[in-house]
């Protein structure tokens, strides 16, 4: 399960901050694919420089997260 927020702040008028939250359990080279995958999008369809573009990655626990009123780790 993932799932991403996107948020735009003052830099520049068109380079964008990215909040991914996903649950744990992804290697480092996955998640630094992922980076680089969004930086080349990100500046392919919006402009401007790869270093502009920032994103946050946060890990969360099956325990810490729910949908529809069961946590994920209850869920096999």
């Amino acid at each position: 399960m993932i799932r991403a927020r996107f948020f735009h702040f003052c830099k520049g008028p068109e380079m964008p901050t990215y909040h991914i939250e996903m649950m744990e359990g992804r290697t480092v080279e996955q998640k630094r694919k992922l980076a680089e995958e969004i930086t080349r999008v990100s500046v392919e369809v919006l402009g401007g420089s790869p270093e502009s573009v920032d994103i946050l990655i946060t890990d969360v626990k099956r325990e810490n997260w729910a949908t529809g009123g069961k946590l994920w780790l209850d869920r096999q």
